[in-house]
């Protein structure tokens, strides 16, 4: 067994804990609040009879509600209500909370910002969360956009200490953490891109060094033994027109260096986009956890867009995009989770809203107008779609319609869409 399994292994056996489940070569990262995207990983981790990975975001989620105005506890009770309605077990679900740190707050002064992320981890902990990615990597105000490795790596064991004390307090099992210095941007890039730059492997051990020293000064040797993985750029992202492609040779020597890293994995972010095989090189090359988002709602929001014109050509009229309408509208009226991602002349901005990598749309879906248009739309159609108006308008769905894997049906073409996003991580990290 080489050493990159052993530390695979052993990372993912605190991961899951006591599930006596199928061992996984690896593991896929779910973040997203989305319902459907939610009931799409729940149904294809029941069909595979494993663990469901699920994560929320600091921004998404938190003690102030976040932009899906839930706290923790609300998001795990909403997690567990889609469970409970697919009959997917509990006990199956794994909780996690990425990028949790001050950036939600990052505009403040560093000690407030810092207080309120450690609510923030107090609050995921207390709610059940186990998995918790510490990111303490950017500034705050007055502060550099990034501070550096010492700084971070103390911040961040002062959020590990709130999080060993609140699943003391609470009997909560203590979670594994996820650390790192190097930590891409929540939701993707907000830029072309180049060649993205690799971690070096002297910076990713440089990490794991400064955040050892710092949770040894804070006193939390053990909560250091439950460190399974490392944030860390193996060379792949993606903007708002363009995806970087994972090319493995580049990435040779950060793998090399997880040989020093007993018990440890790389996760990487912003996977969504990748082929299959690059997914799978990923996994066989250390990087074990597998983050997508984005990916999952674009795949959502193409099948919602292309039942939308399907509607209006049923009805025997030119397609007049109501979904898309209503969305730009309520993109336009409140411009904050988009401006300032997006940029050029006003048409590039409008295709962006709607058809950008980064898929900032995703933050509109909960607003109740566009609860209430998808509703509308589902209204408008038949309870069985025509096989030939999924070729033209869902073709990537046609096959498994006609081969009846997959019924033409509103919402299961809308499941269906985000399942074939899972299909290749589920190849990826699957017993081998």
């Amino acid at each position: 067994m080489t050493s990159i399994e052993e530390n695979r292994q052993t990372a993912l056996r605190k991961l899951f804990g006591a599930r006596n489940l199928p061992f996984p070569h690896g593991v896929t990262s779910v973040c997203s609040a989305h319902p459907l995207v939610i009931e799409a990983a729940v149904r294809r981790a029941g069909m595979e009879h494993r663990a469901v990975l699920i994560e929320a975001t600091c921004n998404q989620v938190n003690q102030e509600g976040g932009y899906t105005a839930m706290t923790p506890v609300d998001f795990r009770r909403f997690i567990e209500d889609i469970a409970a309605a697919t009959d997917f077990p509990a006990e199956r679900i794994i909780l996690g909370g990425d990028h949790l740190g001050p950036n939600p707050w990052r505009k403040l002064a560093a000690e407030e910002a810092m207080l309120r992320a450690a609510a923030m981890v107090t609050a995921y902990v207390e709610a059940g969360f186990e998995k918790i990615h510490l990111d303490t990597s950017m500034g705050c105000a007055g502060e550099p956009t990034a501070i550096d490795d010492e700084l971070t790596a103390a911040r961040a064991a002062r959020l590990a200490k709130a999080a060993e004390e609140a699943a003391l307090r609470s009997g909560r099992r203590p979670p594994v953490y996820i650390i790192g210095t190097e930590v891409p941007p929540p939701g993707g890039a907000t830029h072309a891109l180049e060649e993205i730059e690799i971690t070096r492997a002297d910076a990713a051990m440089k990490t794991l060094a400064v955040h050892r020293a710092s949770f040894a000064e804070a006193g939390l040797a053990s909560a250091m033994e439950r460190v399974i993985g490392i944030v860390v750029q193996p060379g792949v992202e993606f903007g708002n027109t363009d995806v970087a492609l994972y090319k493995p040779e580049r990435a040779k020597s950060l793998i090399r260096s997880l040989d020093d890293m007993p018990g440890l994995v790389f996760e990487a972010h912003s996977t969504d986009y990748q082929p299959a095989e690059a997914l799978s090189a990923l996994v066989d090359g250390g990087f074990a956890i597998l983050k997508v988002g984005p990916g999952l709602t674009f795949a959502l929001r193409e099948a919602l867009y292309g039942l939308d014109v399907i509607a209006d050509v049923l009805a025997g009229r030119t397609p007049r995009a109501g979904l898309v309408t209503t969305m730009e509208k309520i993109m336009v009226e409140q411009p904050a989770s988009w401006t300032g991602h997006y940029g050029g002349s006003p048409d590039e901005e409008r295709l962006q809203r709607h058809f950008s990598y980064s898929d900032r749309i995703r933050y509109y879906w909960p607003d109740p107008r566009a609860s209430a248009a998808v509703g509308e739309l589902f209204s408008r159609l038949p309870d069985e779609i025509p096989e030939t108006l999924i070729s033209q308008y869902l073709g990537r769905l046609y096959s498994d319609v006609v081969s009846k894997r997959v019924a033409p049906k509103a919402r299961e073409l809308c499941l269906a869409a985000v399942d074939a996003v899972l299909a290749p991580y589920s190849a990826a990290t699957a017993i081998r």
